[in-house]
């Protein structure tokens, strides 16, 4: 592995533990009691904002050219529709990411909130998923271990 690609892995480890926290300061600010209104829609808002930036940074940094995504493609190409997952999903989860800040930022409407944290909840629950997919498939491929906790 060439001194280039390896510290883009430093860049990606670093970014995927900015993501895990932000994905856990979600979950975090969601359980914190609905009943206090106004203050839990703006601890949701704030963690959901911070989620939306770094999820935009996982983004860029893995569908950029040379980046993990075509690492992947290039070094084992039976792997390229796991990737093609993994994209479409970046696509579904950044809408739904910004769906549901729009829903805290623009005060729409929020009669049921127990099922709007549901949905939320859920949504913390598939990136999760999502970035335990993506750090086995670069293990698989690349034999490089991206780390689940640092």
């Amino acid at each position: 592995m060439d001194s280039s690609f390896a510290a883009y892995l430093d860049k990606v480890r670093a970014q995927r533990a900015e993501l895990r926290e932000s994905v856990a300061a979600v979950d975090t600010a969601l359980a914190s009691p609905v009943a206090r209104g106004g203050a839990w829609r703006e601890r949701v808002r704030a963690a959901l904002a911070e989620l939306s930036h770094d999820f935009a940074d996982h983004i860029d940094l893995t569908e950029a050219p040379g980046g993990l995504h075509d690492s992947v493609r290039s070094c084992d190409p039976r792997l390229t529709s796991a990737v093609d997952r993994l994209t479409n999903e970046h696509v579904e989860y950044r809408e739904a990411i910004v769906a549901y800040l729009n829903v805290l930022e623009h005060g729409g409407t929020m009669a049921d909130l127990p099922v709007f944290r549901n949905e939320v909840g859920a949504l913390v629950g598939r990136l999760v998923r999502h970035r335990e997919r993506g750090g086995d498939l670069v293990y698989e491929s690349l034999h490089v271990d991206l780390g689940g906790s640092d």
